[in-house]
């Protein structure tokens, strides 16, 4: 039965808007470079030209959070298994001492915007992962300043959700890890980072090793809160004792462990960095 010339037209779609096609392995291609575009697109349109990033686990809860969770373990010792209850209440202390991260966090992320608004609104915004744990503190404490911040949010089975203090036209939802890390580093020029993980370890060396092949462009300030864990985590002056780096490259990382003591070395930092424009080969904007 020959088909109506009207009902092929319904049928029929651009490639571009074939949800099919887009979602296939060929599309993979379009995929990606929409990833970099959209992205630009959007910071050009809000003004934003550098960011201070802000990695951390996404694990880490707020401090009424944490320690609400330590006081319902702590009321179930006479119902449970004294072994259980004890792995849960260690969890529950060890939890609410890394709560701590996440209120610095916050406050550091207060001090940083309510500083960038006093220069220039959205020339200089905060940005992190869109996700919970120290993501959300780096988020809220930009709103708590009255300022906006980025959420670069990414697609995952677990842990990654958007939380609810990112600014909502500049959130953003990425497929590519790799994509994502282009925007964490191309902006940036500050990176904070707070105790975590793998994912916080992947990132914060991405970038050392950008910073260390000369691949950025630019010159980024790099803070590591919170120096008891990071020196226990990694060993840095092992590095440099082997011969493994070289003093210029220690000389990248810097520690902190207040709020007022990472403002400060951002503070100086970027007041250096942004009177030095340099023009960048590749630029994205």
């Amino acid at each position: 039965m020959a088909i109506r010339k009207h009902d092929m037209e319904k049928q029929l779609l651009v490639a571009y808007q074939n949800p099919q096609f887009l979602e296939s392995g060929d599309a993979r291609l379009l995929r990606i470079l929409s990833e970099y575009l959209e992205p630009q697109a959007r910071l050009r349109r809000a003004g934003v030209h550098h960011t201070v990033v802000f990695f951390g686990s996404a694990r880490i809860r707020p401090r009424d959070e944490a320690l609400q969770a330590m006081h319902e373990v702590e009321s179930k010792v006479v119902d449970a298994n004294a072994g259980r209850i004890a792995l849960a209440l260690k969890k529950a202390r060890t939890d609410l001492e890394m709560s701590q991260y996440y209120e610095d966090a916050r406050e550091l992320s207060r001090l940083v915007t309510e500083w960038a608004l006093s220069l220039r609104p959205l020339f200089l915004v905060v940005c992190s992962g869109g996700g919970p744990g120290i993501m959300e503190a780096a988020n809220r404490g930009a709103t708590e300043a009255g300022g906006q911040s980025i959420g670069l949010n990414i697609m995952l089975p677990a842990e990654q959700r958007p939380n609810p203090y990112i600014s909502p036209q500049l959130g953003f939802l990425f497929r590519y890890f790799f994509m994502r890390k282009l925007w964490f580093a191309q902006p940036a020029r500050a990176l904070i980072s707070f105790p975590g993980g793998f994912g916080t370890l992947d990132e914060l060396f991405e970038m050392l090793t950008l910073l260390q092949t000369h691949k950025m462009g630019h010159r980024v300030s790099i803070v590591l809160y919170g120096s008891s864990y990071w020196k226990r985590a990694i060993n840095f002056e092992y590095f440099l004792e082997m011969g493994t780096i070289s003093e210029e490259d220690f000389k990248l990382i810097r520690f902190a462990d207040t709020p007022q003591e990472g403002f400060t070395i951002i503070k100086e930092d970027l007041t250096r960095i942004l009177q030095i424009r340099t023009v960048l080969k590749h630029p994205f904007f």
